[in-house]
């Protein structure tokens, strides 16, 4: 299989990122068609076994907001069962207290919440204001952090709002400023629906800089709605950013958020930070092989133009 000729860029970007693999809980929860739970586990096994460090599992939401992954529960006792310890180390979002009383059960270290940028996604997603949305995360967090866990907080819309449009960056800083403030050790901000550009993404990281949260404790969580993400994604990668999410494949949308399309394939990232001389731990082979396997249990090819390329489709 191909790999890309490695060219290094320029000496002042980072010489290692972490690749956050959503595939699994992101990726999957938009599917229409029931993926089976021996499916959703193995594909997780192959993800971990291509050398992502991070695999996103699932999500304890409940099930009739994301009918997908209402085998949650199942699907961890099963990771554990097979792994050990080391399934319990796979982050899963946890959207309230009820959820992370299921995390807790099984044992899980390290959880994720999702808050809104925006007033109106907030209420769509959440069931709260763009200021409820505060008090109902902080017991979560706080109670998840005296369990020892370790907590992400993801912040939706931050470069657009299907409902809103432009979404302003003091808006974004303010927000992703006080889901950290919680409690979280990272903060994932994600262009939900697609229409960020490289410049957007310049500004809202320097103005989280700015701020006082520098890049070290940030992620991009990028939509390839518009073609933007690699783009967007290289601009982080120049502001120091050393955390990316991807999903394998390019699988994925938001449920909520019907002009959200699939997420930064996770193998078009790896080829273009691997041909940087930029170090993942990932085997881009060993990935690819999982994202055609999944795409042939949903019956479909992947949208991942590395994974149409190495596989021929």
């Amino acid at each position: 299989m191909r790999e890309p000729h490695v060219v290094p860029d320029r000496a002042d970007l980072p010489e290692r990122v972490t690749i956050w693999e959503v595939g699994p809980r992101d990726g999957l929860q938009n599917e229409q068609g029931t993926v089976a739970t021996e499916d959703k586990a193995a594909f997780v096994r192959r993800l971990l076994a291509a050398g992502l460090p991070i695999v996103e599992a699932t999500s304890f939401v409940h099930p009739r907001w994301v009918p997908q992954l209402a085998d949650a529960a199942e699907l961890m006792t099963s990771l554990v069962a097979d792994l050990g310890d080391a399934a319990r180390e796979l982050p899963v979002l946890v959207p309230n207290e009820r959820g992370l009383d299921r995390a807790l059960e099984l044992g899980l270290r390290h959880v994720a919440i999702f808050g809104s940028a925006t007033e109106t996604f907030a209420q769509r997603n959440l069931n709260r204001s763009l200021d409820e949305q505060f008090a109902m995360f902080e017991p979560t967090v706080r109670r998840a952090r005296e369990a020892g866990m370790d907590v992400r907080a993801y912040v939706s819309m931050c470069f657009g709002d299907p409902w809103e449009g432009a979404v302003p960056v003091e808006q974004v800083v303010e927000v992703g400023r006080r889901l950290f403030d919680l409690g979280a050790s990272q903060l994932s901000l994600g262009d939900t629906i697609g229409v960020g550009t490289a410049g957007h993404v310049r500004s809202l990281l320097r103005a989280f800089t700015t701020a006082g949260l520098g890049v070290e404790h940030l992620a991009v969580h990028f939509h390839d709605t518009y073609g933007q993400a690699l783009a967007n994604a290289y601009a982080a990668l120049e502001e120091g950013v050393t955390t990316f999410d991807a999903s394998a494949g390019g699988l994925g949308g938001c449920p909520y958020a019907e002009s959200a399309t699939g997420n930064l394939a996770t193998e078009d990232l790896v080829w273009m930070l691997h041909g940087l001389g930029i170090g993942t731990g990932v085997d881009l082979a060993a990935l690819t092989e999982a994202s055609v396997w999944m795409a042939g249990r949903l019956g479909r090819p992947s949208p991942s133009r590395v994974v149409q390329a190495q596989s021929g489709a």
